[in-house]
């Protein structure tokens, strides 16, 4: 098969179409109604993190410096891509998941760090675990721990983790320097609409995995095929993405729908309808406990 055959069109075609919205967003929408500027521009942002996620998996072409170029602009500010590219990858040890400690991704704590925490903190935790939670004060709690964790292991020595964020800072101010110089689009509104950007992210992320005693059993199924399922680049399908991390994402629904009994069976039922179902339960209840029901020491 030629290199060329196997670039994956849909996946360049979404990118491009992706970039494309942004700009006529900041640039010309933001001029004549500057709200809806604010959300083509998170939806953009919230596709293009999708898109990064698409790219640290192998996709589309089978170069990894082509692939991981196509995405280096920063768009939603908070996360730098090496960063996000190495955590997510640690964090698809099925093994390792909701693991306080070892899942980078976890939500979950430590029963006896939850004990020694604050009352306040655990008040923004428990509001945290709510969907309502998650997508208000969801992205700046993760941003708190995810760059105190960083930090912590910049200032031990892990030039990784110190080059993840060195590359992060080209990222960000070539986007910044659009936005001053080029777009239309004031840097205070551009900042808000990248955090709705997170926060619609975090709608995804919300309990795409639970505390289970068997790994396999941890990883959620969402049979959505609307607008969310698309921003989300069909993740939604989280067991099929994890048991087939190396499937382009418009390939995802065709494995999934052709044997549904098949991952359900393997992730012991855990599957929601759609988003909307998971508003009505969990928009103001939480799903999960703070601390880890089944952790053990």
């Amino acid at each position: 098969m030629s290199k060329l055959n196997r670039i994956e069109w849909p996946t360049v075609a979404m990118l491009a179409f992706t970039y494309l919205i942004w700009g006529v967003a900041t640039v010309w929408v933001a001029q004549w109604s500057l709200p809806v500027a604010m959300i083509v521009v998170a939806i953009a942002g919230a596709q293009h993190s999708s898109l990064q996620h698409e790219v640290l998996h192998g996709h589309p072409t089978t170069s990894t410096w082509l692939n991981e170029a196509m995405v280096f602009p920063a768009l939603t500010v908070a996360i730098p891509y090496i960063r996000f590219r190495d955590s997510h990858l640690a964090h698809h040890q099925d093994s390792i998941l909701t693991d306080p400690y070892d899942d980078p991704e976890s939500n979950f704590q430590d029963p006896a760090v939850w004990n020694s925490l604050p009352m306040w903190w655990k008040k923004v935790l428990g509001f945290n675990n709510t969907l309502a939670g998650r997508m208000l004060v969801g992205p700046i709690v993760a941003q708190i721990a995810f760059m105190f964790c960083d930090w912590r292991a910049i200032k031990s020595g892990d030039r990784a983790v110190l080059n993840g964020w060195l590359w992060h800072f080209p990222a960000l101010a070539l986007v910044l320097w659009w936005i001053v110089s080029v777009s239309a689009m004031p840097v205070w509104a551009f900042l808000i609409a990248a955090y709705v950007s997170l926060s619609i992210l975090k709608i995804r992320t919300y309990l795409e995995h639970q505390a289970h005693d068997r790994a396999s059993g941890r990883t959620v199924i969402i049979e959505d095929r609307g607008p969310l399922a698309l921003i989300f680049l069909n993740n939604n399908l989280h067991i099929v993405h994890h048991m087939h991390p190396r499937v382009a994402w418009y390939r995802l629904p065709k494995l999934y729908f052709a044997n549904p009994e098949r991952y359900l069976s393997r992730n012991d039922g855990y599957r929601f309808r759609n988003y909307n179902e998971i508003f009505k339960k969990f928009l103001l209840r939480a799903k999960d406990p703070v601390p880890h029901p089944l952790w053990r020491k």
